[in-house]
């Protein structure tokens, strides 16, 4: 049986100095008004120039990200793969929007398509759509009511185009890639086009992965819905399965607006639809394949508990969990030495580009109840635990 308290095995690979940066760390982000100062005060340094990147660097960034390049990441995967846990490169640069800029994203992200290809160490490549293409061209896209200028048109054709440069890289190189989830209001463009590439390159296997938001309470019947599509067709459909990572901006946006919030509820309508969703993909895994984005240890269990339950084996290459890089290594590692698929994502990028990201994780952390309390408390028992073996 899985056990998440098992702190040898989450946090073999940490040395005690990255034990107590790690604390430190999650002390800060842990409280509110310190993340809202480090965010000011990080934000107006890197603004007027002032030298802090090799403190960043020391600190958030190497705990959150595995390098400013592929090639800087390389240490991490192979420390990563020792433990059994796969990569998932996430050039994290965001904020980009000219056309130049996109195309070399879109470079960027094949380069991680190569860097996957043939090595079982790196099971997956990922994007943002947003990283790639003017959001205001997928947010008019979103109403099939609305009427394109011949501009506009040429934009979303352009986007496509680069969506499908990527994933035909990733079908001749045989990796799996994960189109990520964004906001509702451009969500059921990129949903579409997700849709086509699926119809295009998923036949033989789940090589285009859709991502599922279940904060959303449509997701289900969408989910559902999907499903019914790649039978009818005779495609395979690959689902990353998340909680979400925009809520507090939809509730507002719903709330400006004045239409029904997208959102769930509370957080336990949102893990029961989570927990759901795990239910309706494994009962139809011989036509899914499934990627677990979770940092809750009760789903993480009640997909151990599907997989005994319909005789599906603890390593079925159709199924991952996976986390990100510096948190949850208790869920990750002792899955991983359970002999299930696990794999890390790996954020990296130029330290001045990723701080978007990096600024928005620690905000995340800091909204989630529990999710900080929790790493600080294994942290502790690790440490602990080293001292009184010495």
């Amino acid at each position: 049986m899985i056990s998440f308290d098992d702190t040898e095995i989450a946090f073999k690979i940490k040395s005690n100095a990255d034990l107590k940066r790690a604390y430190w760390l999650f002390k800060i982000i842990g409280s509110p008004t310190m993340v809202k100062v480090g965010k000011w005060s990080t934000n107006t340094a890197l603004k007027i120039g002032l030298p802090i990147k090799g403190i960043i660097k020391k600190t958030i960034f190497s705990q959150f990200c595995g390098g400013e390049t592929i090639a800087d990441c390389t240490k991490t995967i192979k420390i990563l793969g020792d433990f059994g846990v796969g990569t998932i490169l996430d050039y994290s640069v965001e904020g980009k929007t000219s056309e130049e800029d996109f195309d070399a994203t879109v470079d960027e992200i094949i380069s991680t398509i190569h860097a996957a290809k043939g090595n079982p160490n790196i099971p997956f490549a990922v994007f943002k759509v947003t990283g790639i293409s003017r959001f205001s061209i997928l947010e008019k896209a979103n109403d099939l009511n609305a009427i394109l200028t011949e501009e506009e048109k040429l934009a979303l054709d352009t986007t496509i185009s680069r969506i499908d440069k990527i994933c035909s890289e990733a079908f001749k190189n045989d990796v799996s890639v994960f189109i990520d989830a964004e906001e509702t209001w451009i969500q059921d463009t990129i949903d579409r086009i997700t849709l086509e590439m699926m119809r295009k390159y998923n036949k033989e296997r789940a090589i285009v992965f859709n991502t599922l938001q279940m904060y959303r309470h449509d997701r289900i019947d969408y989910l559902e819905q999907e499903i019914s599509i790649a039978r009818k067709e005779g495609f395979h459909y690959g689902i990353k399965l998340v909680r979400g990572a925009y809520m507090e901006k939809e509730r507002e946006r719903a709330k400006q607006k004045g239409y029904p919030s997208p959102i769930q509820p509370d957080k336990k309508a949102c893990d029961t639809d989570f927990d759901k969703a795990l239910e309706i993909i494994v009962k139809n895994i011989d036509c899914l394949a499934l990627c677990a984005g979770s940092h809750n240890e009760q789903s993480a269990l009640a997909l151990i508990d599907l997989l005994e339950k319909n005789g599906i084996a603890k390593n079925d290459s159709r199924i991952y969990f996976a986390q990100l890089l510096g948190m949850s290594d208790h869920i990750s590692y002792n899955l991983s030495h359970g002999g299930y698929n696990v794999a890390k994502y790996v954020p990296y990028g130029p330290i001045k580009e990723v701080m978007p990201y990096l600024l928005r994780r620690a905000d995340e952390n800091t909204s989630v109840a529990g999710q900080t309390s929790r790493e600080l408390s294994l942290i502790m028992k690790e440490r602990n635990r080293r001292a009184t073996q010495k």
